[in-house]
């Protein structure tokens, strides 16, 4: 299926667009080079809004368009547990986790673990995390975007990745984070105004003609199984979303590592101009993150109740941009799915450049790096990172059904390690080092032995059990540490009141979870 010469104007008006931006705001001023802070933190100036439009712009990527519209025409609404749940979860980082983060003025989520525990953990994330950013998170994003250009475009699968990653090259590697922020303003508009599009035309074709409203209330009568925000033992997704435990369990470490101690979500926010802004800027998040399941999970069930002719789950939305969006609307909608890919993209190529410059080539490889060195380094990194990751896309994920199910489990691996390293970290003085260490160390292979173990599990339940375990590990032997008289220094300081908020703050923050309890009660 391809685009009409109107929607194909649209789609490439938008690329340039983006890219004339990007450039645009990363120019300097007469006389001034581009620094570090310039680079990987946006100068430092980013207004609460930019905060806000940059998080969900890079968080909504391909996974969610894709990935999640796939899962929600096989499992339904209960996928959108992991939007509600963010949103809390939002709240939470932003009165508790970033008052800290930005009193110590880190640069990176590695730079506050050697502040507060020592180099060796410092080193040891960096490198997972870079792991995981190309081998995880920017091959998946870019084979779900490129999927859904080659069925658009009919064009080869290949031929689309090269053509993403060439487009995000363009305006993210010389502008660093200031490019990838101000153009995330400009994505977030059009993906949520584009997907939004998208799911009026899907709801509208679902009542034949007679309205969105119409075509919502029949989804609920034609398919009230995808309604379930609690899935029961006997549902055949349980093993992807386990119950209570989506409430009570496993989601909570994946969400807090997500939201809380992830390079390329937090960046934004050390990227702010003060604390006011960015706490603002997450509770702008937590109110999108509430919009988000209209736009990727409802045309998901609209899919399946249209009886979308695929051979696999992660093919719902190009279906029904192919078969549904009109020439114009078609260029929008398709627009706003490469602007989710191109934001996430270039986020995550920012991220890993900032990871490895600032705690492996500037604490290690050249301790007297210039300004201008970090900044080389750190382009030189991104554009290495984008290339590995599209020649090992496709191989590594031509097979998956459900690509979003994929991403949860494999960053669960190493995602109850982390939530045990910088809990402990922020709130429990007597973590040690070597704890910290050792629970670093053990978080993959633990969670491959569980996985082992207990095949049946559901993977949530799963990195549950691992948290408990490792946190177990970490306490056990720093008492053991503490006994022997060894104690850290602990060179975070906490003060009660960074934890103070603004009284409409809280107004706003109760709001939201007034929201996602009466969903919950709701769709239980």
């Amino acid at each position: 299926m391809n685009l009409s010469t109107l929607d194909i104007a649209i789609f490439l008006g938008y690329c340039v667009l983006i890219i004339v931006v990007g450039l645009w705001v990363s120019r300097e001023k007469k006389g001034h080079t581009k620094n570090s802070t310039d680079y990987f933190l946006a100068s430092k100036s980013l207004p609460w809004w930019a905060i806000g439009a940059s998080l969900i712009a890079s968080n909504i990527s391909a996974e969610q368009f894709i990935g999640m519209s796939g899962s929600g025409f096989a499992i339904g609404l209960g996928i959108a547990s992991y939007e509600f749940m963010a949103a809390v979860t939002l709240l939470l980082v932003a009165k508790y986790f970033l008052p800290i983060y930005l009193k110590e003025g880190i640069f990176t989520m590695p730079q506050f673990l050697k502040l507060r525990y020592d180099d060796r953990i410092r080193t040891s994330l960096a490198v997972f995390w870079i792991m995981l950013y190309i081998f995880v998170n920017l091959t998946t994003v870019l084979y779900l975007s490129a999927l859904a250009l080659s069925v658009v475009l009919d064009i080869s699968t290949t031929a689309a990745i090269i053509g993403l990653a060439a487009v995000a090259v363009a305006y993210s590697v010389y502008g660093g984070l200031k490019a990838v922020a101000w153009t995330d303003v400009i994505q977030v508009v059009f993906l949520i105004l584009g997907g939004l599009v998208t799911t009026y035309l899907a709801l509208d074709a679902v009542s034949g003609g007679d309205g969105p409203v119409k075509g919502l209330g029949m989804l609920f009568e034609k398919a009230p199984e995808k309604f379930d925000m609690i899935l029961s033992e006997d549902n055949p997704f349980y093993k992807d979303l386990p119950g209570m435990t989506v409430l009570f369990g496993g989601m909570w470490i994946a969400n807090i590592s997500y939201w809380g101690f992830n390079q390329y979500i937090i960046q934004r926010a050390l990227a702010a101009k003060n604390l006011k802004e960015v706490q603002w800027g997450l509770v702008f998040a937590a109110f999108l993150k509430l919009l988000i399941p209209l736009v990727v999970v409802l045309p998901g069930i609209a899919a399946f109740v249209l009886n979308a002719d695929i051979s696999r789950y992660d093919e719902a939305y190009p279906w029904l941009l192919g078969n549904l969006v009109p020439t114009g609307i078609k260029g929008l909608a398709f627009a706003a799915l490469i602007a989710a890919a191109l934001s996430s993209l270039s986020s995550m190529m920012n991220s890993t450049a900032t990871i490895f410059t600032m705690d492996i080539y500037k604490s290690h490889l050249k301790k007297d790096a210039t300004e201008n060195q970090m900044v080389m380094v750190g382009r030189l990194v991104s554009l290495v990172s984008i290339i590995i990751a599209g020649l090992v896309a496709e191989p590594l994920l031509g097979g998956e059904e459900q690509i979003f199910q994929f991403i949860q489990k494999y960053t669960g691996y190493v995602s109850p390690g982390i939530v045990v390293l910088f809990v402990f970290g922020l709130f429990w003085k007597r973590a040690t080092s070597n704890a910290a260490l050792a629970t670093a160390i053990a978080s993959v292979p633990f969670s491959i032995i569980i996985d082992l173990a207990f095949p049946t599990m559901p993977f949530l339940d799963q990195m549950g059990l691992v948290f408990l375990l490792l946190s177990a590990l970490m306490v056990g032997i720093s008492l053991w540490e503490n006994s022997q008289g060894k104690y850290p220094e602990y060179t975070v300081k906490l003060d009660k009141g960074l934890f103070q908020t603004e009284s409409i703050f809280n107004v706003f923050a109760i709001a939201i979870l007034f929201i996602v309890a009466a969903i919950y009660i709701v769709f239980w």
